[in-house]
């Protein structure tokens, strides 16, 4: 039994690459080449499932990342690799990222679809629409649309993805008959879609699964993002740094999933989460320096101005951060979420650049101290009832993970908040969410 008889705290962890931390590749004792190993993959996703966390998130540019002293944090396909892990780790489920920019959404449909079945459904696509240049290059672009159409396109993509999905339902009882038929003619339906992007005539060939179809997952930030969110996510993976702005963010996407007609209680927020954990608050500050390579807080005080700079040029570490120098910019090409969430944080409480130095590692909220100071963080945002649970990305993979589920887990679970087992097999049914059945409308 959980506290109070609330659903258990979500845990899903992120396992790109060698870890969350751009310098992971250089841990001790691992070969800085790991990311090419499936076997550096599988023990990830068996150390998690040892923890009984929910799902393994991967996310995805499908373009090489050009930095060349930073782990190419993306590289192995989500869908392939998330494939072959099905096969061999039970029970956990797979999170993976998918863009409707450069997909087809009746390939993509059927795809997701089968790794839902293969894996009993234990499938979320993370929707994206992709904001990054060097990918439109690599699909024959020669500039990236900009945000408006790049979330029409999404809208379309992701509305017909979800009526593939439930065109054909091969499960009515007394089939196959005896006159040799396998299932109703009339379950299967053409969609007969007609759009500004796509044309598409269905139905697909992959019936409903275990959990109806897949679930959705979205991370967005921008006003379009949030909408989006509102009209269509299932689990929201956003970038939160502070409860009173992830209680007004919440507010917001609920709100939006009114407006579309959707239960506004049928999302589950499971915002970033970095965990830095030690002995002692002191060594994990330190050990957060030294992950990033920095020698001391004012180096790491400085990669943070120089990531804002402008908007923070000529503040000192005790200065109160003033919001509007974090305020996103109308039109700006990258990611609006991370922007905003710096926003957010300095406009809900009065926080100095050394604090916000500390609060946030690469864009997602940074959590630093012992086993206990991590557990009570957790537990301190879910009690609030503002968040669900959280998305792990951890610094330094495998080890950072090992570490979690040894030390804070155990904590997570003697506080009621979590089990230490899988009690269910699907996530609809662990997350609490209906069966997946309807046809939805483009509107």
């Amino acid at each position: 039994m959980t506290t109070a008889g609330r659903r258990p705290l979500i845990l899903n962890a992120g396992i790109n690459s060698t870890g969350y931390s751009a310098k992971s590749w250089r841990a001790e004792g691992r070969p800085w080449d790991r990311f090419l190993d499936y076997g550096h993959y599988l023990e990830a996703a068996e150390i998690a499932h040892s923890g009984a966390l929910d799902a393994l998130f991967i996310s995805d540019h499908p373009a090489l990342q050009r930095d060349t002293t930073s782990r190419p944090i993306h590289s192995f396909d989500p869908l392939v690799l998330f494939s072959a892990l099905a096969a061999n780790v039970p029970d956990i489920g797979f999170l993976l990222t998918a863009s409707t920019g450069y997909n087809s959404p009746y390939n993509l449909a059927r795809r997701l679809a089968t790794l839902d079945h293969i894996s009993g459904g234990r499938v979320v696509w993370n929707a994206v629409t992709s904001f990054n240049p060097d990918v439109a290059a690599n699909f024959g672009r020669d500039s990236l649309p900009d945000r408006d159409e790049r979330y029409r396109r999404a809208n379309e993509f992701i509305t017909v993805v979800k009526r593939l999905w439930s065109s054909w339902d091969a499960r009515a009882e007394g089939f196959p008959r005896a006159d040799g038929a396998l299932w109703d003619d009339d379950s299967a339906r053409r969609i007969a879609h007609a759009g500004e992007f796509f044309h598409v005539q269905g139905p697909l060939n992959v019936p409903l699964g275990p959990q109806g179809y897949p679930l959705i997952a979205q991370a967005g930030g921008s006003e379009q993002g949030i909408d989006f969110a509102g009209r269509h996510a299932d689990l929201i993976y956003a970038p939160l740094l502070s409860i009173g702005a992830a209680r007004d963010y919440t507010s917001d996407v609920r709100e939006r999933a009114l407006a579309h007609g959707r239960d506004p209680q049928s999302i589950r927020f499971v915002p970033g989460l970095v965990p830095v954990v030690a002995e002692t608050k002191a060594e994990a500050r330190s050990l957060h320096e030294r992950l990033n390579g920095h020698d001391g807080e004012e180096s790491l005080i400085g990669a943070l101005v120089r990531r804002l700079s402008p908007a923070l040029d000529g503040l000192a570490a005790h200065d109160v951060v003033d919001p509007e120098r974090l305020a996103p910019v109308p039109g700006q090409r990258g990611p609006v979420g991370f922007t905003r969430a710096f926003y957010d944080v300095a406009r809900s409480e009065r926080i100095t650049l050394r604090d916000l130095a500390r609060r946030s590692e690469g864009g997602h909220r940074l959590v630093i101290g012992t086993p206990d100071d991590v557990a009570a963080d957790l537990l301190e945002w879910w009690d609030s009832g503002v968040v669900d649970g959280f998305t792990l990305q951890l610094p330094v993979l495998p080890d950072d993970l090992r570490l979690f589920v040894d030390e804070v887990v155990p904590r997570l679970v003697r506080s009621g908040a979590r089990l230490d087992h899988y009690p269910r097999r699907t996530l609809r049914e662990r997350f609490d969410l209906p069966l997946a059945e309807n046809t939805p409308q483009l509107t």
